[in-house]
């Protein structure tokens, strides 16, 4: 029943959707997520042992003198100290309680203090994770060791005349799951970031687009196609399962025909736990603009809650518009449009994947071999196109100019 002032009969809150959103060991999102290599720390913050909550865990990430990472659990195997207060070793950590050391595979290398002889080291193991380190970004595998996936390698790490840099960490107080839908959701752009709260990017995103979506060799792509004039601007986006977001530089203004272009920004919203999640990010660089490390390691504009709040209230942006969903997004109140077809899909996938999983199976994302480069279809093209005579003709046109710019790959 719809009547007005009814906000009395719609009070009741449903629970959030369990399957999708928890993230803790055991289950059935958890068991998901950890069939892939999530991104943990950067490189760079790795002067002193690290404290990280991933996936519900509490766990250490350190290098010790011989370069190697190592991903531990927090609590030290002997009495429970925080290896976050360990001391590197040119082999391993050592636990600053009592001496104990753990090399980076979990396995205990000495027990100061048992008698001579003593064998106790033997039996003596630290829950430790698979680590690798790439472009300075720290990498660990949290799921069952017979099932490890190789390390997937995308077109879009290898861009000619951009270099590849670590960049942006930042936290947001809620589920993963609302911080990845907003990937899929390209209309968001022409409202949150232009007509609503003022244009933080470029004017050209306050044309509402054409959308499509697509499916892809690496998961998902959307297609927002915008006319300005006689020009077509067409920007696609992937999202990779279970978590990652390609996008491209919002600097486009669309006055003048263009090439295809490719830097991107790759994106991993990576879950600390069921109500709070870390976003890493990599960024294609030109030389040419001049950036230091610490500058591409800012987060963009209204990504983080580093502004003031009553100026977040008055512009707000991607931070408040996903975290002020709750802590876990309830679905079931949800009314989905149209325009959030591209959310439905990013979910069924997301589920297909964990339901994969459930069944003992392997989610799709986890089946690349060793070095294989994996196409993605991230970029920018403005194109000189004169509209059709109608605007319904018109729509056409820029949907079919939108979908050959990618190739759409159905996969069962």
């Amino acid at each position: 029943m719809n009547e007005p002032f009814d906000g009395y009969r719609r009070r009741t809150i449903p629970p959030p959707d369990a399957e999708l959103t928890q993230v803790g060991p055991g289950t059935p999102g958890g068991e998901y997520l950890r069939r892939f290599w999530q991104p943990v720390a950067f490189v760079r913050d790795l002067e002193r042992p690290l404290r990280v909550r991933i996936l519900g865990e509490d766990l250490v990430v350190f290098r010790d003198g011989s370069a190697r990472i190592g991903v531990l659990h927090l609590h030290c195997a002997h009495r429970g100290t925080s290896l976050e207060f360990g001391i590197p070793l040119d082999r391993g950590i050592r636990c600053c309680y009592h001496g104990w050391a753990f090399d980076v595979d979990g396995r205990c290398l000495e027990t100061p203090g048992e008698p001579r002889g003593s064998r106790l080291k033997e039996r003596i193991w630290q829950g430790a994770y698979p680590a690798m380190e790439f472009t300075g970004l720290v990498f660990a595998y949290l799921g069952p060791p017979e099932r490890r996936p190789a390390f997937p390698i995308f077109d879009s790490y290898d861009v000619p005349g951009h270099r590849l840099m670590p960049a942006a960490k930042f936290t947001l107080p809620c589920n993963w799951l609302q911080v990845k839908d907003n990937s899929m959701d390209p209309v968001h752009t022409a409202f949150l970031h232009a007509l609503s709260s003022g244009y933080q990017f470029t004017e050209a995103f306050g044309v509402v687009p054409e959308l499509d979506w697509a499916l892809t060799e690496a998961g998902m792509a959307y297609i927002a196609t915008r006319r300005a004039g006689d020009l077509v601007w067409i920007r696609v986006c992937d999202f990779i399962p279970p978590n990652i977001h390609q996008f491209t530089r919002e600097i486009e203004e669309a006055t003048a025909p263009k090439p295809t272009s490719r830097p991107v920004i790759i994106r991993w919203a990576v879950p600390d736990d069921d109500t709070h999640t870390t976003n890493f990010e990599l960024a294609q660089v030109d030389p040419a603009w001049g950036f230091t490390p610490e500058q591409v390691a800012l987060p963009g504009f209204g990504q983080s809650g580093d502004r003031p709040y009553a100026e977040r209230q008055r512009h707000p942006a991607d931070f408040d518009a996903q975290s002020s969903q709750r802590p876990v997004a309830v679905h079931a109140l949800e009314h989905l449009a149209s325009t959030d077809r591209g959310v439905i899909m990013l979910r069924g996938i997301v589920r297909d994947g964990i339901r994969a999983v459930a069944s003992g199976g392997d989610p799709f994302g986890t089946h690349w071999r060793e070095g294989q480069v994996i196409p993605t279809f991230t970029q920018d093209l403005v194109l000189h196109r004169p509209a059709a005579s109608t605007p319904e003709d018109d729509r056409r046109l820029l949907r079919a100019e939108g979908r050959r710019v990618i190739v759409a790959v159905e996969r069962a």
